[in-house]
């Protein structure tokens, strides 16, 4: 099978394409044929090796953590997924590859093509579970700190869902976008306390921060404290008493729950796709930290 690669860590030119053996499913896995895999920013982080003391990676290395396709073949004890259904979900190995073993799937809906169902396992996931650490409720204000990238634009919804009222953080090319999702929309940078306590007067209940550029401190001033601050970007936040979470819930009830609203429209999400050869490229972007929405690789 086709796959990406990478064999030494350094930055989106030690990603190549590579020929390898298409893997076997163990026990409880299936295996799928990838129509498409998601482009994160983990992605490049753990490519250029500056997690290797959180996530050590083993080299030679497959990047990608998502997937979404056709099953191909069914490991010893599994029982709830049928060859040839069409699924979404987490991968056991790489994704960037035309094989992946996965374990925890969901059934894609019959309206949902493969570009937006792999742009949920990941981003869904993580807004939920951060949601829930801040205990968002109706009636609350929470500030989303990159707002307008995969996990902000599934933490809007969601957390406008229950109710809340959301102001995120975008460069200039996303106020309108977020707009679009329900937030009311400001600009990052200097000045954000000032521009925040301006449409928030009686200040912030909750801040998320999925950007980790440095919000932190402006988060701590808006919130008086470090409570109900909870980052998943920002490797400062031990040092400044804020909650990081990493930690993966994932469950595929919750991600058939959201692969159903993302077909009906209840959930939006916005892709830009990149063949697997274009990898590097998609790395690229995701890289420089300004994407709206999700990055997906597409495979045949």
């Amino acid at each position: 099978m086709k796959a990406i690669l990478f064999d030494r860590f350094g930055g989106t030119e030690v990603l190549h394409q590579v020929d390898i053996e298409v893997p076997q499913p163990g026990p409880g896995q299936v295996r799928v044929r990838v129509k498409a895999a998601g482009v994160n920013a983990l992605d490049g982080k753990i490519r250029s090796g500056a997690l290797q003391a959180l996530f050590p990676t083993p080299l030679p290395a497959i990047p990608g953590h998502e997937v979404a396709g056709v099953v191909d073949a069914l490991g010893e004890g599994v029982k709830d997924v049928n060859v040839g259904e069409e699924v979404l979900g987490w991968s056991d190995t790489g994704s960037y590859a035309q094989y992946a073993l996965a374990t925890t799937l969901a059934t894609k809906p019959a309206g949902l093509d493969w570009q937006h169902a792999v742009a949920l396992p990941v981003a869904g996931e993580t807004a939920e579970r951060t949601l829930n650490l801040l205990g968002v409720t109706a009636g609350e204000t929470v500030l989303i700190h990159g707002a307008a990238g995969a996990v902000g634009t599934l933490a809007v919804q969601l957390a406008t869902a229950r109710g809340a009222r959301v102001i995120g953080t975008a460069g200039p090319a996303n106020q309108e976008y977020l707009a679009s999702l329900g937030a009311t929309a400001t600009l990052y940078g200097e000045g954000l306390v000032e521009r925040v306590m301006a449409l928030a007067p009686d200040g912030v209940d909750a801040v998320l921060d999925v950007a980790g550029k440095g919000a932190l401190e402006d988060s701590i001033t808006l919130r008086g404290g470090t409570e109900r601050i909870v980052t998943v970007a920002d490797f400062r936040a031990h040092q400044l008493g804020i909650t990081f979470s990493n930690t993966q819930e994932r469950s595929a009830a919750r991600l058939a729950a959201l692969a159903d609203d993302a077909a009906t429209g209840k959930v939006v999400t916005v892709v830009t796709a990149y063949p697997l050869a274009q990898a590097a490229t998609a790395q690229q972007v995701s890289d420089t930290g300004h994407v709206r929405g999700k990055l997906v690789l597409t495979l045949d």
